[in-house]
């Protein structure tokens, strides 16, 4: 009779546990999650089960806790309520027979409605963005609300926050949220809130990790818009965080990186429904319901007005806004898509959806940036470009040491969508975002001499180029490729 001694039994106990977490990992992995994420969860979990589990319950939901939810569904209920028939769209001019259905999924989603009798003018130089945004909060009377994934003070944001404390001096009220993890993560953090303070002005962090405060969430969940509202008369919304185009790290600089960003400045009365982001987020971190700025500007006549509809997205959504929007005009298209994301990682549906336009016969563009600031979503986003150009995409790659942070897209010559979501997996599951989709040719114009101006400063991507690719990047693509889909 042998006996079972204390090496053995922690060996079968091992295995046991081993087992019963691969059994348990199929059963709850999969459940309400795409099949290429939970493929990849599932990897992780049998390569490396102790460590997958860990990260799997840190980072394996996307959803905000109970609280948050909750509020985020009163609030998108009193935006839809308040924002109802405000709708001031002039049909003058045809409309694109599909854009009505666009339109209504929007806003069964929780978007603004489409709202006419707005004018907008892009902005795609660094410096000038922060001249208008500082001339804007110089002539505020009522309130400036600002809301940046990243705000810092440094030499070059310096001027910003002169403004904003000139305003509060004044008697404006002045509001600003920042992302809590991407702005400490940049030099000048403590600064940056003490300067705030000092000025006298409100300020709150958004999704903030402060455990030992009671807020917690999934730590990588990030609010990634960036908007500036001013008397409810002028919004901003677009790509540039509120920082050097540096991003003031030693890496970058050292690199010479330089970021290329692109603003766009509304009047009209859709800037009441930039203004109601605003308030959803301020509501969410504050508990404080600001329903008596979203009164909504009376419209003054403008000659070539454009429709447009702000549409938000993120996990306090029931569905991906943006994805299901993206997808829809992907499919919609007639004669062209030129995509600009810096951040390309698209799921499955965002591929099938892009080179069935070009097997449709449709002329399609991608801009990216020729080189990256973040290894692993560079690696990610480069294991896609055979499929693209060998179905027949072209891909423009604008040259070092630019990084091409623009984030919008043109549809034929009617309808463009520009904001804060990047064409990747994060900005559609995992970010707050807010895009605004555009009606009107003169915007496409102007957003078609954006794309001409960065195809000057760009290269070509060829077939025969990627092909010459050496055997250890595309090992480092297909591995980073891999890791995009752990969500």
């Amino acid at each position: 009779m042998f006996g079972i001694d204390g090496l053995t039994i922690t060996v079968l106990l091992a295995l046991i546990v081993d087992f019963s977490v691969r059994i348990v990992a199929i059963i709850v992995v999969p459940r309400n999650r795409r099949p290429m994420s939970g493929m990849a969860w599932l990897l992780t979990i049998f390569f490396i089960p102790y460590l997958g589990v860990l990260l799997f319950m840190l980072i394996g939901y996307r959803t905000l806790p109970k609280k948050r939810r909750a509020m985020q569904e009163e609030i998108n209920k009193f935006i839809l309520d308040s924002t109802e028939g405000m709708e001031r769209v002039r049909r003058d001019h045809p409309w694109p027979s599909w854009l009505e259905s666009v339109v209504e999924l929007n806003r069964n989603l929780g978007a603004m409605p489409l709202v006419g009798d707005n004018t907008a003018s892009l902005i795609s130089e660094y410096q000038v963005a922060f001249d208008t945004m500082i001339a804007d909060i110089d002539l505020a009377k009522k309130y400036v609300h600002v809301e940046f994934y990243i705000l810092s003070l440094d030499h070059t944001t310096a001027p910003f926050f002169d403004a904003l404390e000139r305003a509060q001096q004044r008697g404006v009220t002045v509001r600003v949220l920042l992302d809590h993890i991407q702005s400490m993560r940049k030099p000048g953090f403590r600064q940056t809130k003490k300067r705030l303070t000092a000025a006298g002005i409100a300020w709150e962090l958004m999704l903030p990790v402060q455990p030992f405060r009671g807020k917690w969430q999934r730590p990588d969940l990030r609010n990634h818009r960036k908007l500036l509202i001013v008397d409810g008369l002028v919004g901003f919304m677009g790509s540039q965080n509120i920082i050097d185009r540096s991003y003031n790290m030693r890496a970058n600089i050292r690199r010479g990186l330089q970021w290329k960003d692109f603003m766009t400045r509304l009047e009209g009365p859709i800037v009441s429904g930039l203004n109601a982001i605003f308030i959803t987020d301020w509501y969410s971190e504050t508990n404080e319901l600001l329903n008596r700025d979203i009164e909504p500007v009376h419209p003054r006549p403008v000659t070539d007005a454009l429709d447009c509809q702000v549409v938000p997205s993120g996990p306090g959504f029931q569905g991906e806004n943006n994805l299901r929007l993206f997808l829809a005009l992907l499919y919609y298209a007639q004669d062209r898509i030129i995509i600009t994301s810096p951040y390309f990682v698209p799921d499955e549906s965002i591929m099938y959806a892009i080179t069935t336009a070009v097997q449709r016969g449709l002329h399609v563009e991608l801009f990216v940036s020729e080189i990256g600031d973040q290894a692993v979503v560079y690696h990610a986003q480069r294991s896609y470009y055979e499929e693209l150009l060998t179905t027949g995409v072209h891909i423009y790659m604008y040259k070092a040491p630019y990084i091409l942070h623009a984030k919008h897209f043109t549809i034929d010559d009617e309808v463009a969508v520009v904001g804060s979501s990047n064409m990747d997996q994060r900005s559609f599951s995992l970010n707050m975002e807010v895009s605004l989709m555009v009606r009107g040719r003169s915007f496409v114009r102007s957003l078609r001499a954006m794309e001409d101006e960065n195809r000057l400063n760009s290269r070509e991507l060829t077939l025969e180029e990627w092909r010459k690719q050496p055997l250890r990047s595309t090992i480092l693509d297909n591995l980073a490729r891999l890791t995009s889909a752990v969500q």
